[in-house]
């Protein structure tokens, strides 16, 4: 089978809004999502913003208190906007509704997973003896709970496939989940990705890995592509996108936000942390993408790059993308959106590909933020500061992980 796959409902939890059109307007608007820590001391701690999720309401999105009390922040983020995007999509898989439940998969993952479960439990275990260590513990932690919470709740007996590579984790899930429609192993799936890791340890561990901004300016602090960059900020939330088979989605009248159209995977086989220096593997990624897509040179393209605003992934991905497009990468669009959330680790690529879904939409390139001056080695079009109309007809989100993971989607306006 080569079946065509479209996106037909989209959720979104994160520091700059709890639903797709509060999170797009503030893209579009330039608001800066980081801020200095509020749910923890900072005191000792080397970095202390980060892109926190706010007024949070597990209520607003159908989930109970007793299950809210028991779950972790990671599976309760996911839940909400695996809500919002089935709400949209108006897929159901109960007696009696518009899809076969074992047509209807999950593929939701997380890089992390409950790592406050874990932190919390652990100190129980130290201060207190194993006695005290909750029977939940387990079935809170796994990162793939949340995959199973979802399945649970919208009764998606299909393929169940979490994923976890790090930063590039829901980029994965929403590949893995286009193949298989594709290929015809399921007719819609629930993908995307979902992290709450913005905690001590977390920043404690990646600060000291050297990969986290010290800046305490919440607003110098994520600067993608900027010369004066120091590093990433933490960011927390979660994105859901449904996939559908698209003479499906037609035949019921589904409102059709964009068309997945290409996928590319592949590992860097170089190092645990730092990516391969001359871009070779992070560019065939994109080019698969790109081939599967069947892009050309007439194409209005826009690129939501991983951007972290390290010293060496900025520099590797603007080398990446030269390697992909050749003289085409003068010509694209890119940004990148974590001067606006911060790094949302394994929910980046999902609430990423949001965002290209509605550049692609609304015909418009969300700006990056902070963007001010310009690393000459990054001299690519990064829509600095402001956003950019254009015809896009294109888009590509690409996410880097730890351990060499590279992935990369494109999505072509519906």
């Amino acid at each position: 089978m080569n079946r065509r796959v479209v996106v037909t409902g989209m959720g979104v939890i994160s520091p700059i809004g709890n639903d797709v059109k509060t999170y797009w307007d503030n893209l579009i608007n330039g608001t800066c999502g980081i801020d200095v820590i509020k749910s923890f001391p900072t005191d000792d701690l080397p970095a202390k913003v980060a892109g926190e999720v706010k007024d949070f309401n597990p209520a607003q999105y159908e989930i109970e208190p007793p299950f809210a009390r028991k779950q972790d922040r990671f599976t309760l983020y996911a839940v909400a906007a695996a809500w919002q995007a089935m709400k949209e999509s108006g897929l159901d898989a109960s007696e009696g509704g518009n899809i076969d439940p074992f047509r209807l998969g999950v593929y939701v993952g997380s890089g992390i997973g409950g790592f406050s479960t874990q932190v919390r439990e652990t100190e129980k275990l130290i201060n207190e003896g194993p006695r005290w260590v909750s029977p939940l513990f387990v079935p809170t932690m796994i990162s793939n709970i949340a995959a199973g919470n979802i399945a649970i709740r919208n009764n998606a007996c299909g393929p169940c496939l979490p994923v976890s590579t790090a930063c590039a984790t829901s980029t994965h899930t929403i590949g893995e989940a286009y193949r298989a429609i594709k290929h015809g192993y399921a007719d819609a799936i629930i993908a995307g990705g979902s992290e709450a890791v913005v905690m001590p340890l977390a920043i404690a561990g990646f600060a000291n890995a050297k990969a986290l901004s010290r800046e305490e300016d919440p607003l110098r602090a994520s600067l993608p592509f900027n010369k004066e960059r120091g590093g990433f900020v933490l960011g927390e939330g979660a994105a859901i996108l449904v996939l559908e088979e698209y003479e499906r989605a037609v035949a019921r009248g589904a409102d059709i936000l964009a068309e997945v159209c290409g996928y590319g995977n592949t590992c860097d086989a170089y190092h645990v942390t730092a990516p391969r220096p001359d871009g070779t593997t992070q560019a065939q990624a994109l080019k698969m993408a790109l081939e599967e897509a069947v892009y050309t040179s007439d194409d209005c393209l826009y690129i939501n790059a991983h951007g972290t605003g390290t010293a060496l992934n900025d520099v590797g991905e603007t080398r990446s993308f030269k390697l992909a497009l050749g003289d085409d990468a003068y010509k694209a669009h890119i940004s990148s959106t974590k001067g606006h959330t911060g790094h949302l680790l394994g929910a980046a690529g999902a609430i990423e590909a949001v965002a290209s879904v509605l550049a692609l939409k609304y015909s418009t390139v969300p700006p990056t933020l902070g963007l001010d001056v310009p690393d000459p080695d990054c001299d690519l079009d990064y829509t600095p500061l402001r956003p950019v109309s254009a015809d896009l007809t294109i888009a590509l989100s690409d996410s880097l992980g730890f351990g060499g993971h590279n992935a990369c989607v494109a999505f072509r306006k519906a």
